[in-house]
């Protein structure tokens, strides 16, 4: 008997995240260097309307907590959009549909798991999560599992495969590479106020590096 669980409900911890698809952390910079220097140079348009938009994030933010819709308005469409990410021959596309197994060792029978992904996907091999920000949270960090949930569905296993969590405010990274020996590793977190140099500049070029845009 097939047992069918959603994403969300299954996979809420890294602990989860790790016993049902195996996966092991690496810590070895070698295996994600591709959000390090060197990294594509922004223009001088790019560059100037990252900077609004990060102003703009921090006007928004005086008035308390962003709501993820605010924050894929304001920040996540807009940044795509400043990088040129939304037109030819990029594409988004928007929520999908996902279901696969999961071995189990249990008598009760196979695990599939299946839910809408609630994450955009770039060029097939970056998916974006956008969630709600918290002030003083770590709501990131805590999205972790779910983006390796929607990365795990990948239908390209054979192809690493790349993640950004953010809430407009942190940019979290990761790379998952499956096969026999599924594995991962995660960036820096930027955070627009941490670096006099704006972060979200950063996070701009790694994005145009993950994306093979030069």
């Amino acid at each position: 008997m097939v047992t069918t669980i959603a994403v969300t409900q299954a996979i809420t911890t890294l602990r989860e995240a790790h016993d049902r698809f195996h996966l092991s952390p690496v810590t070895d910079g070698s295996f994600f260097n591709e959000w390090q220097s060197p990294l594509p140079a922004l223009t001088a348009a790019e560059s100037t309307e990252l900077t609004r938009l990060k102003d703009r994030y921090l006007y928004y933010m005086e008035d308390g907590e962003i709501s993820e819709g605010t924050a894929n308005i304001i920040m996540v469409s807009p940044l795509l959009d400043a990088l040129g990410l939304c037109d030819p021959p990029y594409r988004i596309r928007g929520e999908q549909w996902m279901r696969f197994a999961l071995e189990t060792d249990s008598d009760a029978g196979p695990l599939m798991l299946e839910g809408r992904i609630d994450a955009l996907t770039l060029q097939g091999n970056l998916w974006l999560v956008v969630l709600e920000g918290k002030r003083g949270g770590f709501s990131v960090l805590q999205a972790i599992p779910q983006a390796l949930a929607y990365m795990m569905g990948n239908p390209r296993p054979e192809q690493p495969v790349f993640g950004l969590v953010t809430n407009g405010y942190d940019y979290l990274f990761l790379k998952l590479v499956q096969g026999n020996n599924p594995r991962y590793a995660l960036s820096h977190n930027f955070t627009l106020l941490s670096d006099e140099n704006n972060n979200l500049l950063r996070v701009g070029s790694i994005l145009k590096r993950l994306i093979g845009k030069t």
